[in-house]
């Protein structure tokens, strides 16, 4: 490689070293801002592990249970301050909650001690005024291996607990979710070109490293 080849790949690395949780979470939508985000880099604890030697299944529930509260109370304090009481309340049973349903969760590699945690939600769908239930996708990510470590499906309940059953999206509420949709449909978007100018300058790095070997190898295949 050239010193200008070299210069290259260093910065591409230098952009993926930093910028990972992104390029891999933010390319599917996923809203990895500090206002946004659920669990960052939460220490894996010893007792967290099975006698497997590998943190247990039931763990990455409670994982994706703590940023979901997370997730929620950020609405709260930094994105819809001006709703904050009702944002708090949701899970508390004084009004409108939001139930877990269901959680459907796959193991993508078993992660060990010492690790950290990131964790982060998204809607799976964009909601409406009707809206009584919804989905939220979540994407459990090891800091180790900077990878996805576990991906959750959680269904979500609006439920009214002053009349004991479902009840659609509150306005504030309808209004905060459509936003973030289209933050997360944007932030979709924008990292997935960067996702693709990235392979773009690393097949070209490839090309060029390649043509110059080639070339050298000619070079002495002349000589000799």
């Amino acid at each position: 490689m050239t010193q200008q080849q070299t210069s290259e790949a260093g910065s591409i690395l230098q952009e993926i070293a930093r910028d990972w949780r992104e390029l891999l979470a933010g390319s599917e939508g996923f809203l990895t801002s500090k206002q946004r985000r659920g669990l960052y880099r939460q220490e894996v604890v010893w007792g967290e592990m099975d006698s497997m030697g590998h943190v247990n299944n039931v763990t990455y529930n409670r994982y994706a249970e703590s940023a979901r509260i997370l997730w929620a109370q950020r609405y709260a304090r930094e994105i819809d301050p001006k709703h904050a009481q009702q944002w708090t309340q949701l899970w508390t049973p004084k009004g409108d909650g939001l139930i877990l349903r269901s959680i459907r969760t796959d193991f993508k590699f078993p992660m060990k001690f010492p690790d950290k945690v990131t964790v982060y939600h998204k809607l799976g769908s964009r909601p409406t005024e009707d809206t009584d239930s919804f989905v939220l996708d979540v994407l459990i990510l090891s800091e180790v291996h900077q990878r996805p470590a576990a991906r959750c499906v959680e269904d979500i309940v609006v439920y009214d607990y002053r009349k004991g059953k479902k009840t659609p999206l509150a306005p504030f509420m309808a209004d905060a979710f459509k936003e973030t949709w289209r933050l997360q449909e944007e932030a979709k978007k924008r990292n997935s070109e960067r996702v693709n100018y990235l392979l773009g300058r690393v097949r070209s790095l490839e090309q060029n490293t390649w043509d110059r070997s080639d070339a050298v190898e000619d070079l002495g295949s002349a000589k000799t």
